[in-house]
């Protein structure tokens, strides 16, 4: 029998290789647990707009992927019903962002995550909130030997 904790690194074992998004905008799985998450992302040359800042599009996919691994955390696949984000500072490049995620309320197939994306000096970046629903399918048999 696997513990909650051992759960939520499974699963997120379990996306992590077919997560081409976050994987390719060099993102990393610091921390999951039970309706939890972090992932951090470096601002690469690439992720800086016109105005010599990170692009918003970035700040929300980390943000974003710390939503998935949180929200996917139980076992149960789960997806985005909606999201609002609001960027409160810039990002720059260099920084490293990291995205701390984690359920407000998880019930039935409907859940509220919050997620604070942060810079490397713990500046608050942006603040993200997630309605996720679940959809069919496990990601995988809780009876099976995982060893």
């Amino acid at each position: 029998m696997l513990t909650p904790e051992q759960v939520a690194w499974r699963c997120a074992e379990i996306m992590w290789p077919d997560d081409h998004a976050a994987r390719g905008l060099g993102m990393k799985i610091e921390a999951v647990s039970p309706g939890t998450a972090t992932l951090s992302m470096s601002v690469r040359p690439d992720m800086v707009n016109g105005h010599g800042i990170c692009h918003g599009g970035f700040i929300f996919a980390v943000a974003d992927s710390a939503f998935a691994y949180a929200c996917n955390s139980f076992n149960h696949r789960t997806v985005a019903a909606g999201v609002d984000i609001n960027f409160l500072a810039p990002a720059h490049l260099g920084d490293l962002l990291t995205a701390r995620g984690q359920a407000r309320q998880q019930a039935g197939r409907s859940g509220v995550y919050d997620i604070e994306v942060t810079n490397q000096a713990n500046k608050l970046i942006a603040v993200f909130r997630g309605r996720a629903a679940r959809i069919k399918g496990h990601f995988f048999d809780p009876g099976e030997n995982t060893a």
